[in-house]
């Protein structure tokens, strides 16, 4: 059955395109619009993870707040459609896929989509909004910096976009630039041509570990301060009698620290082993920093997704000082631990970084 309950963000109303880009940014919403459904409602309806992480039908939002939210399985009884129908099998399929995700970036929906077999219409669908590829800016150009020393030796250069890096390479600017373009090309095994396809494949790939790291960074000091509150919950005489909010402050304390703290180091075992390709770029470097990036997209989204939900919800209930220590601790255990354990599990599941060093 839907219910009625409070978005965890309502944005600032948008041309339809325009919303749908700024929704593709987004970790937790997927506009069913860009899949190949047949039925009508659900093309305009969306999925979103809600605030005990479980994934529901989106079938309406209004301006206030008031969401009308199904469960996956509950949605053929609203449309009043037999679930059995074959004539709903299409789409019945498709959306218990879909559903089954933890999280809707952009990255995480390339990969399960393929897998899948679902064909979009749009390719472009796939891709961060260009305003938000432009606010990662600062994030990729520690990723393009070592790329131009490169080719572009001496050269104070400032990359804010892929489109900038590959305008700079389709005509490059200074004299040795074609000359280093070909040893690059003779390194990666590949013709002088074929470096714009490197260089888009390099930007994508590094673009998501901007996006990414940009959701961290946001959610780190979200995390601070919840965890400060959990510890003044658990030194509050008053509260100090409750036991099973005592066990569920300690727990979350425990669970939330070891969550960041792998997926920070996830990052930093990133970053190095983007250094040390670097240090001797060839095909088989570039392409083992790729797999390993790409192999990670699932895990990140997962985890960055339960996190987002989790503090955007916190933030919009206490945020700014709202709410006395009580009134955190109620909402502690009626809404926050619920999916804590699957967003650990989700970092647990990651695959190892293994060095790409020989």
């Amino acid at each position: 059955m839907a219910v009625l309950s409070r978005s965890i963000a309502v944005p600032k109303a948008e041309a339809p395109a325009d919303a749908i880009m700024g929704e593709m940014d987004s970790l937790h919403i997927l506009p069913l619009k860009i899949i190949p459904f047949r039925n009508p409602v659900l093309k305009s309806s969306r999925l979103i993870k809600n605030s005990r992480l479980e994934t529901v039908v989106e079938l309406f939002r209004h301006a206030e707040g008031a969401s009308g939210q199904v469960a996956v399985n509950d949605i053929w009884g609203i449309l009043g459609v037999d679930p059995e129908a074959l004539e709903i099998q299409h789409d019945r399929i498709m959306l218990n896929k879909l559903g089954g995700l933890y999280s809707y970036d952009v990255y995480t929906l390339r990969m399960a989509l393929r897998a899948f077999g679902i064909e979009i219409a749009d390719n472009q669908a796939l891709k961060l909004s260009p305003k938000k590829s432009a606010e990662l800016g600062e994030y990729m150009s520690k990723f393009t910096r070592p790329l131009l020393s490169q080719v572009y030796s001496g050269m104070k250069t400032e990359i804010t976009n892929l489109d900038q890096l590959l305008d700079m390479f389709r005509a490059p600017d200074k004299g040795n630039a074609l000359r280093n373009l070909q040893v690059m090309a003779e390194r990666l095994h590949i013709g002088i041509g074929d470096i714009p396809k490197f260089l888009e494949d390099y930007g994508d790939i590094f673009l998501s570990l901007a996006y990414f790291r940009d959701c961290l960074d946001t959610l780190i000091p979200q995390i601070t301060e919840l965890l400060e509150d959990l510890a003044e919950m658990r030194k509050n005489m008053q509260l100090a009698s409750d036991r099973n909010l005592m066990k569920t402050c300690a727990y979350m304390e425990e669970r939330l620290t070891d969550i960041t703290t792998s997926i920070t180091g996830r990052f930093e075992n990133f970053h190095q082993n983007s250094a040390d390709m670097w240090e001797n770029v060839t095909a088989e470097s570039f392409r083992a920093v790729k797999e390993m990036v790409a192999s990670h997209h699932m895990t990140l989204g997962g985890v960055l997704c339960g996190l987002s939900v989790k503090m955007s919800i916190w933030d919009e209930k206490f945020g700014g000082g709202r709410g006395g220590l009580v009134q955190r601790s109620e909402f502690i255990m009626s809404e926050m631990r619920q999916g804590i354990d699957t967003i650990a599990a989700i970092e647990k599941s990651a695959p190892s970084v293994v060095s790409i060093r020989k």
